[in-house]
């Protein structure tokens, strides 16, 4: 395991070039809507640059998800609309700046998922009910699959396509991420979701921390067993959600010991926190300021 691993932008899109050794490769992007995909893109965006082939898979109805120059774009229809799609989004961050006893959250946080979960298996199942997208994809010869495992149609498509699995992610609630990779999340300095406890602990509320744990098997039951038994049935086996996390080749997380509290990491889990920072050169006067700043620190 690996307590301060960290990565830069630049690293993460060195992992992602090593798609072919001697040429360029062919990415598979299904990625998730929203902020998820706003990081996402600017890695993709390089990637072109560098010489690869990025195709991104996508419903018709999106919020930020929209062509580009930098890749081929292979939508597919949904049943729901632009304006459905909208307020459910607004709904589930409204939820996310509320405060309130741990009950309360906890309900909101189950009518939130329960929601989002609703438009994300709806549009994996128009997606892998497509057969001429399917096809194509089977015939298109991919070298690997990059996805936010937080919706899990990229996996699934990974797993049916037998290709090496990257995901993209900020983190999978209930702690699904630490179970697949079989990361220890010790309850003495990981704070659980909810608790707003920090990594130094009195006992009582490393106790506390450690019964968080129970609510979270109930809020995964009913989020991501829709994946499971949607994978069962394509895949024509039986699938469990960790399976389909299991198999990543390596997991590209969204954060930083800079900002995020201490935890234990695999060592195919990589930091890749500055990813979400926009990357803009210092006006001079700001860049004079450092360099003596700098200088002075040195000294």
């Amino acid at each position: 395991m690996a307590m301060g691993l960290s990565a830069s932008p630049p690293a993460v899109l060195l992992l992602l070039s090593l798609l072919g050794l001697a040429a360029a490769g062919k990415l598979l992007v299904v990625p998730v809507d929203g902020s998820h995909w706003l990081s996402m893109r600017e890695v993709l965006d390089i990637l072109r640059q560098r010489g690869h082939e990025v195709v991104v898979v996508a419903p018709e109805v999106a919020l930020h998800i929209k062509p580009s120059k930098n890749f081929v774009m292979k939508m597919y229809p949904v049943p729901y609309t632009q304006e459905d799609l909208k307020k459910q989004f607004q709904a589930f961050f409204h939820f996310s700046f509320e405060q309130g006893s741990f009950l309360e959250r906890f309900v909101k946080a189950y009518q939130g998922i329960k929601r989002i979960t609703y438009f994300g298996v709806t549009s994996c199942g128009h997606l892998l009910e497509n057969k001429e997208l399917i096809r194509y994809l089977e015939e298109s010869k991919f070298d690997a699959v990059l996805t936010d495992p937080v919706l899990l149609c990229g996996a699934i498509l990974a797993k049916h396509l037998s290709l090496p699995a990257v995901y993209f992610l900020r983190g999978i609630p209930c702690g699904l991420d630490f179970e697949a990779t079989q990361c220890p999340k010790p309850p003495s300095y990981v704070p659980r979701g909810f608790t707003q406890f920090t990594d130094h602990m009195t006992f009582l509320q490393r106790v506390k921390n450690l019964l968080h744990d129970i609510p979270d098997i109930f809020l995964c039951d009913f989020a991501f067993e829709p994946y499971s038994k949607l994978a069962s049935e394509f895949l024509q086996q039986d699938v469990t959600v960790l399976d389909l996390l299991r198999q990543a080749s390596v997991w590209l997380m969204r954060s930083d010991f800079v900002l995020e509290y201490p935890r234990p990491l695999m060592p195919n889990i990589i930091p890749i926190g500055g990813v979400n920072c926009a990357h803009k050169e210092l006006p001079q006067v700001g860049h004079t300021l450092l360099i003596h700043a700098m200088i002075g620190f040195c000294v």
